[in-house]
Formats: structure tokens, C-alpha cells, sequence
């Protein structure tokens, strides 16, 4: 079971609460997923250092400069795994947890005060009494400020990126600079695979001539290989196809499915490019780009070129 903590920001800092989220997710067991949603991904490394983190989703997004409810919910629940949703008892983060627990079909619990065995008490009537009820399965519960202890520091987490931002050369750029920060370039072996996103075999020649740049291989997805005759199945990489485990493996149009990812999410750096943002690819990928592959690839052939002149 994941527990997914929706961070709230400032300034490009995260609220101290969320520390306090930690705490509160963990006595209901399972992983702890924090998702950070800002202009830009500088909050994140905070939300990785909270102990007992798994695993940290930035979510980028020009959207997130000032509090929409409906387009933050839509944006959030694209990245967030199944399972319990965590956020603070704040007046945005009430409002956020409603949306959410509408778009899910699932419960929702507000002012949270104590989590016990699988039970959530919360206060009634203005107060004066406390209720407490058993979670019989997923649910959104928004917790009062200070009534957990903050988790201490010291935790590692991975961080993945999601970039939903207008900007796709900035984000193109930026997604550059992570990747030569994780990956050793003299001994980075690439794979750059396209899927049934790239709307025709014709396409896959985008692909080639990114990896002609990066010496590279292209590879594709179950159903590029199944759609196409000219994609043939000696590039498919999935469950019954190749298993992969390259340092960098940037993928395109391919939507993520189970057994895709069997096939190559032990790669070390993976990228994922998609024009929808609730492609299940985005939430085991190290950056995202939500976008179209006409607008990416351009301008990552273009910055490859510049980057190895």
C-alpha cells in the first residue's frame, strides 16, 4: 500500500508540516510517496531528506503559481500512485483533498488528529467530541497542523521530475542537466524508444537521428511492433521482448504499460516524454515532459548537438 503526501510550497520551500505528514503516513504502514508541486522542481531535494521517504515526484508546472483547485487536482492526480492521499488541514489543502477524493471515487477524512491500527479520529461537533472510524480501503485524509511529531531528517530518496510547463526548450534543458548529473558519459549506454505516440512508422526516423547524436539504439514498445509492419520485432523492448538495462533510456510516446516497463524500468536515468499527463509511464520516470514528441525532439536534437560540438 502507498501513502502519497501532497506537499504544500512556498517560495520554493516546503511547508515544515509536511514533515508531520511523514509521521502521520507511516503509522498507516506502507511506502511514503511525497508529490511537491511548484513552479520548479527546488523544493524537492527538502522533501528527499525527510526520513522515511521512498520516493519524491516533482510536479512542474506553470499552473502551480497561483492556487487553481481544479487545474492542481487534475495535475495531481496524474502523478499520483494509487493508494492513501495525505495532505495538510489547511483551507487549500481541504478544498485540494476534496477534489481529489471526487476524481477517485474515494472517501474522504478532514482534521485528522491521531492515526491508530487503521483508524482515523477526527473532531465533531465544533469540537466538543472526537470520532473515530476504520479506513476499509483508499482515502484522501487531510491531517491538523501539529498533532504529529515532524519525522526527522536524514532521508535519501529518489526524486523523479514531471514537467508540465508551456516552456519545452526549458524543460528540455533542464531534463539535459539531470541526466548528466546521475549518468557517467563515458560509460552511458542509451536506448531512445518510440511507441504507438509517434503516430506512424514514418516518424521513427526522429528517433534515429537523435540516437545518430547520442550513439545510441532505438527501440520500441509492444505496440509500435504490433501496429506497424515496418517496426519490426527485433526492437521491442517489454516483457516479451527485450529486457534492458541501459543508464539512460529516454521514452516517447509510449504510455507505460505493465509490460513495457518489465522490460526496462531497472534502466538508470529513465526519461519520458508524453503528450498525457496521466500516462502511468510518469510515475516510475526520473524527468517527464509532458508534451507532444513535435515539440520535444526538435529541440533535444538541437541541444545535443550543441551539448556534444
Amino acid at each position: 500500500m502507498s501513502n502519497v503526501i501532497i506537499a504544500e510550497t512556498k517560495d520554493g520551500t516546503i511547508h515544515p508540516g509536511t514533515a508531520e505528514l511523514v509521521t502521520a503516513a507511516g503509522a498507516l504502514g506502507g511506502s511514503i510517496i511525497i508529490v511537491v508541486a511548484a513552479g520548479d522542481d527546488s523544493s524537492a531535494a527538502a522533501a528527499a531528506e525527510i526520513s522515511g521517504v521512498e520516493r519524491v515526484i516533482a510536479l512542474v508546472g506553470d499552473c502551480f503559481a497561483t492556487y487553481d483547485a481544479s487545474s492542481w487536482a487534475s495535475a495531481i492526480d496524474s502523478v499520483s500512485p494509487a493508494g492513501n492521499l495525505l495532505l495538510s488541514a489547511s483551507a487549500d489543502g481541504k478544498d485540494l483533498g476534496a477534489r481529489l477524493a471526487a476524481r477517485r471515487s474515494i472517501s474522504v477524512v478532514q482534521n485528522v488528529i491521531a492515526i491508530e491500527d487503521g483508524n482515523v479520529t477526527y473532531p465533531v461537533y465544533s469540537g466538543k467530541a472526537h470520532e473515530t472510524a476504520a479506513l476499509s480501503g483508499d482515502a484522501v485524509i487531510t491531517v491538523r497542523a501539529n498533532t504529529f511529531a515532524p519525522a526527522p531528517g536524514g532521508g535519501q530518496a529518489d526524486i523523479g521530475i514531471v514537467n508540465q510547463s508551456a516552456d519545452v526548450a526549458t524543460a528540455v534543458r533542464e531534463m539535459l542537466a539531470k541526466a548528466s548529473e546521475r549518468l557517467d558519459v563515458a560509460e552511458a549506454n542509451i536506448i531512445i524508444s518510440g511507441g504507438r505516440g509517434m503516430g506512424s512508422p514514418d516518424n521513427f526516423s526522429q528517433l534515429e537521428e537523435i540516437a545518430d547524436v547520442l550513439g545510441a539504439a532505438v527501440g520500441a514498445s509492444r505496440a509500435a511492433v504490433d501496429t506497424w509492419e515496418e517496426i519490426p520485432h527485433s526492437m521491442q523492448v517489454g516483457q516479451t521482448g527485450k529486457t534492458v538495462n541501459p543508464s539512460l533510456y529516454i521514452a516517447v510516446g509510449i504510455s507505460g504499460a505493465i509490460q513495457h516497463l518489465a522490460g526496462m524500468r531497472t534502466s538508470k536515468y529513465i526519461v519520458a516524454i508524453n503528450k498525457d499527463p496521466e500516462a502511468p509511464i510518469f510515475k516510475h520516470a526520473d524527468y517527464g515532459i509532458v508534451a507532444t514528441w513535435e515539440e520535444v525532439l526538435p529541440t533535444l536534437k538541437s541541444e545535443l548537438q550543441s551539448l556534444l560540438a
